[in-house]
């Protein structure tokens, strides 16, 4: 039995840490360098490591963790505070960067206006709903505008705009899947839901009695992941759907509960920070390969990266001028929504696996998503550098 993937688990584990720390120090989402540390080792570098079966699979059940712990950090009551503001905004959102940057897919690649490029061309344009949230809040906490009117509003509507794409990638996953059956891939998709709700009630309940003897055991921690598991399962295999939308519905099912949320929150983010993600954000670099990037997939990256960020100003922003928010709020909200993470990389990493995006446009989507993570930060904070109207921090009850 050969035994050195034992040595290249030891090897991701510390490149991408390594790395990760490196652009935190340099106020960077730790999520670049450990996809720096897949493209270092990967054929765009040294080419010392491939991504093999067994690579993949464990970044599939990081991938799995990831969404999990997504919707279990869900906060509800934030939801319901930012209402109708941020779900408007959330809206515009999604819609122009899909069809922003699916237009701009299927315009470059003219030549395939069929079923399958139109398919392939709206799940580029998935890649770049998403937000990630969890880049935009580190800036916000960093420069104290956490707990204001802008924050919150942008902190709503990213969580909504997460759920709207995890939505609209498990509607294009099944229609691309079933070849264009539109009917019975949207009756597949209302089960799906119809499952998820029923089970949610019932395994909140039984979760509910569970945390009033075991609050704090770590068997609470196994029984949760096995549902996470099995929703992923049943998803993927039964309805159709896209296997990260039942691992994110699992968590949101149990965001809901008041004991035992936060300590499953806390023993998934271990498991998954120490071992799980590392390996699927190199398996993303490995993955990579920055050769296949010609002069027309160059191009296509400046089109994707100008229609990505332009789609979060005019979507997000227009929709918070509409919703009565200042000029300047409004870009800042606007910018606080460009950054592509964590669920921009998943969905394009399903798209390869499915073939529903090209081995080489991989490389431009994962640049654009990087570059995004690069200037939001920057532009944030020159946006939200003075105090405006909007920036004035909310008082929060105690307890």
């Amino acid at each position: 039995m050969d035994y050195t993937y034992i040595l290249w688990l030891a090897v991701i584990l510390l490149s991408t840490k390594a790395l990760g720390l490196l652009t935190e120090k340099a106020h960077q989402p730790q999520v670049v360098g450990a996809l720096l540390a897949g493209v270092i080792l990967g054929p765009s570098c040294f080419n010392v490591m491939e991504a093999t079966d067994f690579i993949m699979q464990t970044a599939q059940i990081g991938v799995l963790m990831l969404m999990f712990l997504a919707g279990l950090d869900t906060d509800i009551r934030q939801l319901k505070q930012t209402g109708p503001t941020a779900m408007f905004i959330a809206l515009l959102g999604v819609l122009v960067p899909l069809l922003l940057c699916g237009g701009a897919y299927l315009l470059f690649f003219h030549e395939t206006m069929d079923f399958t490029g139109v398919m392939r061309g709206l799940y580029v344009g998935t890649v770049f709903a998403a937000t990630s949230v969890s880049i935009t809040v580190e800036t916000l906490t960093e420069m104290g505008k956490l707990n204001t009117k802008v924050g919150a509003t942008i902190l709503g509507a990213a969580l909504i705009d997460d759920i709207l794409g995890i939505i609209i990638l498990s509607v294009i996953d099944s229609v691309s899947n079933s070849g264009g059956g539109v009917g019975s891939t949207l009756l597949f998709i209302l089960l799906f839901f119809v499952f998820a709700l029923v089970v949610g009630l019932l395994m909140i309940r039984l979760f509910r009695l569970i945390t009033r003897r075991h609050a704090h055991s770590r068997r609470l921690a196994v029984w949760a992941l096995a549902f996470c598991f099995i929703m992923s399962w049943s998803a993927e295999a039964i309805f159709g759907v896209a296997d990260i939308t039942g691992a994110y519905f699992a968590g949101l099912i149990l965001c809901n509960l008041s004991q035992g949320r936060k300590f499953i929150a806390k023993k998934m983010a271990v498991a998954s920070y120490i071992f799980f993600s590392p390996v699927f954000f190199a398996s993303v670099g490995l993955r990579t390969d920055l050769h296949m990037i010609s002069g027309d997939i160059l191009a296509l990256t400046l089109i994707l990266l100008f229609g990505a960020l332009l789609s979060k100003l005019v979507g997000c922003g227009s929709a918070a001028r509409i919703t009565g928010l200042s000029a300047r709020d409004s870009l800042s909200v606007s910018i606080g929504m460009m950054s592509r993470g964590e669920v921009g990389l998943m969905v394009a990493q399903k798209g390869v696996a499915c073939g529903m995006i090209d081995e080489k446009v991989f490389p431009a989507v994962i640049l654009v998503v990087v570059v995004s993570c690069l200037v939001t930060p920057v532009l944030l904070k020159l946006s939200m550098a003075r105090p405006t109207p909007g920036t004035e921090v909310i008082p929060t009850k105690a307890g």
